[in-house]
Parts: structure tokens; C-alpha cells; sequence
């Protein structure tokens, strides 16, 4: 059985349904209006796009189902899919081909992080007021765009929303003997809980190690921040938003989960990195807390009786935001600008796209979309959607990455590697930490 718990009592102790967010939404984005000039036309005449993604071979066959759809619907327009594995595999790619003029780049294709201001402020992506005949973007609440505006220009839409979470493995703790955390639990608890269990030298059916957390620290440390300052990790200027010693806290609490035996040996900690969730050592029985995105509950539940809470806090805030999962973007030099937004409106509007797609790429943000998809769910899915639901009522909103904060994850990676492996104090790492990121958002 799947929990949701609040960390704390100030807020209301009933779900809501999901119709929460379609009261959250605000008021439309000026994308939907018309660029000024005649918008683009859809041709009559044989059309092929390219479209690219990342994510798994399910994700890629999915996709490919909902672009059968689209295709059968528009038979003059073929869809080139070009799915990569890792976003760094296609953000690599789109700086290669964008580099060269962007000729070669997708017609339409997924964005994450910073990068729709990024290619956005650099003119590598189409105003999507350009194509408002074929796509509209008015029913967005304002907080679900502000990573893909410059200007007052929209350059993206987001596929849904999820928010980080930690999950609870019960059965681990039930194994270990060690009680399953409340809904006020501290980073303190977190410790105590993970290195106790983390020392038993449990097995799980595999006969591999137990670990008392499987932790990637690029899922946390956006949260853990938030919890501590006003905005979080940065600014609304879009500046650092946070000091070393709060970084250094961070890698002072991996510290301690490496001496006290909740984490796993630095070699091992590292090589996870960049495992796919259906390879990590929590889906597969071998921690008993993790955190990640909402939408990974599914995964997640594999493991066993699985629980999905807000993460510790020591402060009176979550420090959790709802975060688009990733934005459809358009090439600008697409020679196809009208073709390319009917494709993104078939993924983000069409019903029969929809009750495909439900909430793998987030809880919609659209209201209609979240209208078709709400009765889909059921499951883990439901739980992550309710929630997404809870971080609607009770989260923050936080401010986008901006130009410059790419290099956040992999800064964040090296600086651990080197506190885990010693070779730097939380504190050296935290001053270099804010060294460099403060130097790349110049």
C-alpha cells in the first residue's frame, strides 16, 4: 500500500483533487496572441518533420504510437523520429547543430533545465506567437512557463509537471527494524534512519547489498535549498539565491551519511549517476530511501510496499516546486514552422494523444489535458498525481535556471566526489561550489 504524507501541520490534512491545478490557473500567457505579420500556413504539399525526445525505449514506442495518430490524421506530413537516451545526449546535439546555424537541428524537439531561455535569448527558437493559429498557449498557468519566457516571448510548452519527492521503501525498514519516518521528519531523522539501516548488512532476494539511501544529489539539492532561502538555488534576477554555507550544510549531511554507513562506498555513489531508474539500487530492493520526481513513483513501486512523502525539512518550508518535466520547443530556422506547432498540439491538446501520453511526462498543466487524464489514473499513478496535487497546495514557486545554471548538476556531482572521497571538506567544496556556478551566471 502507497502513503502520501505532509511534512507538516499547517497544512490542510485532505487531498484535494487535481482540479487544484486548474484553480491555480491564473492568467494566460501573452503567447497566444499573433506575432504581428501574417502567421504561417499549413501546406497541402508533402511535408516531413523531425522530432526528438529523450528518454527510454518505451517512452520512444509510446511516442511513436501518438505520432502514428498525428500522421494518420494529417497524411501529408511525415514525422522523422530521432529519440536519444540521455538529455545531454540531445542537448549536445542541438549546440553542435545550432552552432552551425540550426539547419540541421530537429523541427521540433524536448527541453529541459534552462535551455528554452538559453536557445530562446540566442533566437534559435520559434516565438510560438508566431504560431498561436495552430497552437494555442492561453490556458497555461503563468508559473508552468517562466523557464521558457524571454521578453514576454514564449518559446516552449511544458509536457506536465512533477515535483521531487522521497520515497520509502516500508518493507526495508520493517526488515531492518527501524520505524518508517513520519510526516515531520527532520534531516536529522533522515541520518539516523538511513545509517542504521545502512549498517545491518542486510541483503535483499538478490543476495546484494542493502543501502540505507541510493541518493543522485541533483535530485535534492534544489529543494534542500529551497527549504532554506527565500527563492531557493537562485534568484529572481537570475543570481545566486543561496550562500556557501548552505551548500556546505548539503555536503556536511552526505558526510555524515557516508561516515555513519547510509551511504554506500563514494565508487559506488558516483557510478550511479546516471543510471536510468529502472537500474537504480532503490528500484531494485537495495535502499531504503530515495528521492526523485514525482511521475517515477510508477518505477519506484517495483521495489515493494513503496511510500511517497515530502522530503525532511528543518525549516518550516517544503522547498518543493512543481516543475515542468520538460517544454516542445520549435526550431526557428524550421522551414515548416506551421506543421511543426500542429505536431505539439496533437501531443499537448489531442484527446487521443492524451489518454496515450496520461502522465508520463508529467501531471498536464493544460486543463483540458488534466480533465482526460485525471479519471486514467490509478495505482502509483494516482498516488503521484495526488502528490503533485499536495505541492500545488502547499509548495513553492521557484525561480528558472538561468542562463549560465547548466553546469549546476555536474558542478554539484564533482564537488560531492569530492567531499565523499576526501579530498575536500563540505566547506571547500561549498566555496568552490559557489565559485564557479556564481562565475557561469555572469
Amino acid at each position: 500500500m502507497t502513503r502520501m504524507t505532509r511534512s507538516r501541520a499547517t497544512i490542510p490534512m485532505a487531498f484535494g483533487s487535481l482540479a487544484v491545478a486548474t484553480a491555480l490557473i491564473l492568467t494566460g500567457c501573452s503567447g497566444g496572441g499573433s506575432g504581428g505579420g501574417a502567421e504561417p500556413a499549413p501546406s497541402d504539399e508533402e511535408v516531413t518533420l523531425e522530432m526528438s525526445w529523450w528518454g527510454d525505449d518505451a517512452r520512444a514506442a509510446l511516442f511513436g504510437e501518438v505520432i502514428d495518430l498525428f500522421e494518420a490524421e494529417h497524411p501529408n506530413i511525415t514525422v522523422e523520429e530521432t529519440p536519444v537516451g540521455a538529455p545531454d545526449d540531445l542537448f549536445n546535439r542541438l549546440a553542435t547543430d545550432f552552432g552551425a546555424g540550426g539547419d540541421t537541428a530537429p523541427d521540433v524537439f524536448a527541453l529541459g533545465g534552462a535551455k528554452p531561455q538559453e536557445y530562446g535569448e540566442l533566437g534559435a527558437l520559434l516565438d510560438l506567437a508566431e504560431v498561436s493559429d495552430q497552437l494555442d498557449t492561453s490556458d497555461y498557468p503563468d508559473f508552468s512557463l517562466t523557464s521558457a519566457l524571454v521578453d514576454d516571448k514564449l518559446y516552449g510548452l511544458p509536457t506536465g509537471g512533477n515535483a521531487t519527492a522521497a520515497f520509502v521503501n516500508t518493507d526495508i525498514f520493517e526488515q531492518a527494524g527501524v520505524e518508517v519516518p513520519t510526516e515531520d521528519w527532520t534531516w536529522d531523522d533522515l541520518i539516523a534512519a538511513a545509517n542504521e539501516i545502512g549498517s545491518k548488512g542486510l541483503e535483499n532476494e538478490q543476495g546484494q547489498p542493502i543501502y540505507g539511501i541510493d541518493l543522485r544529489i541533483q535530485d535534492i539539492l534544489g529543494t534542500y535549498t529551497g527549504q532554506l532561502t527565500e527563492t531557493g538555488m537562485y534568484n529572481w534576477e537570475g543570481q545566486l539565491g543561496v550562500e556557501a554555507e548552505h551548500i556546505a550544510g548539503w555536503y556536511e549531511i552526505e558526510k555524515q551519511l557516508l561516515d555513519g554507513g547510509g551511504l554506500p562506498d563514494p565508487s559506488v555513489v558516483t557510478a550511479n549517476w546516471a543510471l536510468p531508474p529502472d537500474q537504480q539500487p532503490f528500484t531494485l530492493g537495495q535502499a531504503a530511501i530515495t528521492f526523485g520526481y514525482s511521475n517515477l513513483m510508477a518505477a519506484y513501486s517495483g521495489a515493494g510496499n513503496v511510500e511517497m512523502m515530502l522530503p525532511p525539512t528543518d525549516t518550516d518550508m517544503t522547498g518543493v516546486a512543481l516543475l515542468p518535466s520538460a517544454f516542445w520547443s520549435i526550431n526557428a530556422a524550421t522551414e515548416h514552422p506551421a506543421e511543426a506547432a500542429m505536431l505539439i498540439d496533437w501531443f499537448l491538446h489531442e484527446p487521443a494523444a492524451i489518454e496515450l501520453i496520461k502522465d508520463t511526462r508529467g501531471v498536464p498543466f493544460n486543463p483540458e489535458a488534466l480533465e482526460i487524464v485525471t479519471p486514467t489514473l490509478e495505482g502509483p499513478n494516482k498516488t503521484a498525481a495526488e502528490y503533485v496535487d499536495v505541492v500545488l497546495e502547499s509548495g513553492v514557486v521557484a525561480p528558472p535556471q538561468p542562463a549560465g545554471g547548466a553546469i549546476m548538476n555536474e558542478l554539484s556531482q564533482r564537488m560531492e566526489s569530492e567531499v565523499l572521497f576526501g579530498t575536500k571538506t563540505p566547506e571547500q567544496a561549498a566555496e568552490q561550489w559557489v565559485s564557479e556556478l556564481s562565475s557561469a551566471l555572469q
